[in-house]
């Protein structure tokens, strides 16, 4: 039922910048827990995803975009276009700009896409724990330099640094609107999706170079035992190379039963009883540059 509250704020805030900005640790501190996956590795967000944040006089729909970048294979270029399109219909674009690393070109072409944007127009400086107060004034000011900002905000997801500011001027710059999500909301993604993320995300964490861009996870299959209070879960590993298959399963399977037990965690704490997960690993040559796979896997806009 949509709220009837004729003072009730809602909307939807976009969160946009290069890849490895903290967007999705971010989003994570403003939800108060998990609900985005995180890394230190390019393209750790694949998928559009909504957080939906609740409170008795607002709802902040928080959108999660994959990091914008030079694409180099079919996967990539998904992904730009599904970033860009969560700048559709925004009422809040804000723009991270990690407050560590230079701003350069690639924030400059971000920022060109979102000249045109209609929409309350937010710049956060994020990881501001890193560096001093001096850096953090010279990136707002080349940011400004760049496009002319509503407001500003400088956060640091780690510290819990200026979160709660930053939700105080995303329901200011809100317009006054419905409860678009039922309460009790956390996000708008299919369970199937969170766990193969989940997954994904272990992998990106165990193993380094080229593997975890040439990792997708799909569940292949998803039970309940009532009597049991257990999850039964099966799911796909896919990679592009027979050695980054071996690196998956790791000496004697050692890797991939490190994978499990560490997913297995997550995902117990998110769907609230025991798991029991069977993972295996496939090798599906080149999927990143096949359409149909990408598709498969439901990244960017699904083509």
């Amino acid at each position: 039922m949509m709220e009837s509250n004729p003072k009730f704020k809602s909307g939807f805030v976009s969160l946009v910048g290069r890849p490895n900005t903290g967007k999705s640790s971010l989003i994570n501190a403003l939800m108060g827990k998990k609900v985005a996956i995180t890394s230190n590795t390019a393209q750790t967000t694949r998928h559009r995803f909504r957080a939906i944040y609740d409170e008795d006089e607002a709802q902040i729909i928080f959108v999660d975009t994959p990091g914008l970048h030079k694409p180099h294979d079919v996967l990539g270029d998904q992904l730009n276009k599904s970033a860009l399109k969560a700048l559709e219909d925004t009422d809040v674009c804000a723009f991270c700009l990690d407050a560590s690393m230079e701003f350069g070109r690639g924030d400059e072409w971000v920022l060109k896409h979102l000249a045109g944007i209609d929409a309350f127009k937010l710049l956060v400086i994020t990881k501001a724990d890193l560096v001093d107060e001096r850096i953090i004034q010279s990136q707002i000011d080349k940011a400004s330099n760049a496009l002319e900002f509503d407001s500003v905000c400088v956060v640091s997801a780690k510290e819990e640094l200026g979160i709660e500011s930053l939700i105080d001027v995303l329901k200011a710059a809100l317009p006054l609107g419905p409860r678009w999500f039922p309460e009790g909301t956390t996000t708008d993604q299919e369970p199937e999706i969170l766990i193969a993320e989940f997954i994904r995300e272990k992998i990106l964490y165990l193993t380094k170079d080229e593997v975890p861009h040439s990792v997708g996870v799909v569940v292949d299959d998803m039970s309940y035992s009532y009597k049991k209070n257990l999850s039964s879960i099966s799911a796909t590993i896919f990679v592009e190379r027979d050695s980054q298959k071996g690196i998956i399963i790791g000496k004697q399977g050692s890797l991939i039963k490190q994978i499990g037990i560490q997913a297995r965690e997550d995902l117990e704490h998110m769907l609230g009883n025991k798991v029991f997960l069977d993972l295996r690993v496939k090798v599906k040559k080149d999927w990143r540059r096949d359409a149909s796979q990408i598709q498969r896997f439901g990244y960017g806009e699904g083509l």
